[in-house]
């Protein structure tokens, strides 16, 4: 199913992600095509929603080259372990073990083989997402300093906001009324 197919499908309760996704999507005047849908896929993977992530991936393909296209599956990847590995050693009350190696592979964060910016965006994406405070700083502060607004690191949160929405509506919505027995 495509992902316009399943915006437009969305509930009623739901509408304000619907009119988000629109303007912030569809209508998007903020972000670059590969800042936006490396954004959405990224995002959509995050969700661990199986419905979404694959109509994202369907639509950020017409939209990224294969190279864009792995590296925001890559950031998507990558945060997903870096993001509870840092939200860890950030929440433990046991210092030490910020001062121990981390000894997990990161190598994609260099090898990505597409705009800096736009990887640490989505990285950014998916670690405001998983509730990383530590990543999320880390990955606005490399934005920052690579000449990037206040604005556009915004644009990709909002966009990573609405995404992230869809996944838990989708998924209330993927249940069957009639299986559901009254109590």
């Amino acid at each position: 199913m495509s992902i316009d197919t399943l915006i437009d499908a969305l509930p009623n309760y739901a509408k304000d992600l619907k009119l988000n996704y629109s303007t912030l999507v569809r209508n998007n005047t903020e972000l670059t095509p590969q800042q936006l849908w490396g954004t959405v896929v990224a995002s959509a993977m995050a969700t661990r929603n199986a419905g979404l992530t694959e109509a994202a991936l369907e639509e950020g393909a017409k939209h990224l080259s294969p190279q864009a296209l792995e590296a925001a599956k890559s950031a998507a990847a990558v945060m997903g372990m870096n993001n509870i590995y840092y939200r860890f050693l950030h929440l433990a009350s046991n210092e030490k073990y910020a001062t121990l190696p981390a000894r997990l592979r990161m190598n994609v964060i260099r090898t990505h083989g597409v705009e800096p910016v736009d990887f640490e965006l989505w990285s950014l994406a998916v670690s405001a997402i998983n509730g990383c405070g530590r990543c999320v700083d880390a990955h606005e502060k490399v934005v920052r300093e690579k000449g990037a607004a206040e604005e556009l690191v915004l644009a990709v949160v909002r966009v990573a906001s609405v995404v992230h929405a869809l996944g838990p509506v989708l998924e209330a919505e993927r249940v069957p009324q009639q299986d559901v027995v009254a109590v």
